[in-house]
């Protein structure tokens, strides 16, 4: 899961993607798409979103739901977290007295 999770952060399209997702979940690829293209000026086509974003589902960084005819992606931060508990060092050095 690690090399997927490391993969889909390595390219800036993707983690555009999961800051548009960070300012709002449950986006359409339509919106997505056009957050794309209005907002940071990216010339990328839908089925080049959609393959960005079947990268970020397979590390488990966005998840995916249908409702009619619509499939929403949702943010999944529990991968990051994950890393981030993986190589956390507690400080160990106690409180830091402050002089006035």
């Amino acid at each position: 899961m690690d090399d997927d999770l490391f993969k889909a952060l390595a390219d800036p399209t993707r983690r555009t993607i999961l800051d548009e997702l960070t300012e709002k979940s449950g986006q359409t690829l339509f919106e997505i798409c056009s957050r794309l293209s209005m907002k940071h000026q990216l010339g990328i086509s839908r089925q080049a979103v959609s393959q960005h974003l079947a990268v970020l589902e397979a590390a488990g960084l966005v998840e995916t739901r249908r409702e009619g005819r619509y499939k929403f992606h949702d943010l999944n931060t529990a991968p990051l977290r994950q890393i981030a508990e993986r190589w956390f060092v507690p400080d160990t050095s106690g409180p830091k007295e402050s002089t006035p």
